[in-house]
């Protein structure tokens, strides 16, 4: 039984070594601005969103966190947070861009624009902003300070 539980955990072990690193293909998110402590409302401007996801890192009272944006193939905006519905506890569960697909650097499981809120309910995918969660202007989409702030938590282990 000792024999199993060593084996058992060298093998937890190197799958945590061996999943934590960026493939090959992947490209660590391209930040919009440098991190900014905010005290307001995060604003978009929707004429930098396009078909390849764009992030906004933000610190919102002292917690690190990061939104992105992308248009779907029907050229619809879909926000979300940076981090897996599933995997964020690892604080390995956010996402890297590989062509227009966004990637999760957790389990490595891909997604595509039109997917982003598809999954509301769990599962892995990215955390989603709704329509209704943000404004939505002509020039701008504007993610409430309210809503960062009450989803700190799932930046909680952000690595």
């Amino acid at each position: 039984m000792r024999k199993f539980f060593s084996v058992l955990t060298a093998a937890v072990l190197l799958l945590g070594v061996c999943g934590c690193g960026i493939r090959e293909n992947e490209q660590l998110p391209e930040a919009a601005s440098e991190v900014t402590d905010i005290k307001d409302d995060l604003v978009i401007p929707i004429n930098e969103v396009t078909e390849t996801a764009k992030f906004y890192p933000v610190t919102v009272e002292g917690t690190d966190m990061e939104v992105f944006a992308v248009r779907d193939s029907e050229g619809s905006i879909r926000t979300a947070f940076n981090t897996c519905q599933s995997c964020y506890t690892s604080g390995n569960g956010r996402y890297a861009v590989e062509g227009t697909d966004l990637v999760c650097q957790n389990c490595g499981f891909h997604f595509t624009a039109d997917q982003v809120g598809a999954n509301a309910n769990g599962g892995c995918s990215p955390w989603a902003i709704s329509a209704a969660e943000r404004i939505d202007s002509e020039d701008t989409i504007t993610i409430p300070y309210s809503l960062l702030a009450g989803s700190k938590a799932i930046f909680a282990n952000w690595k």
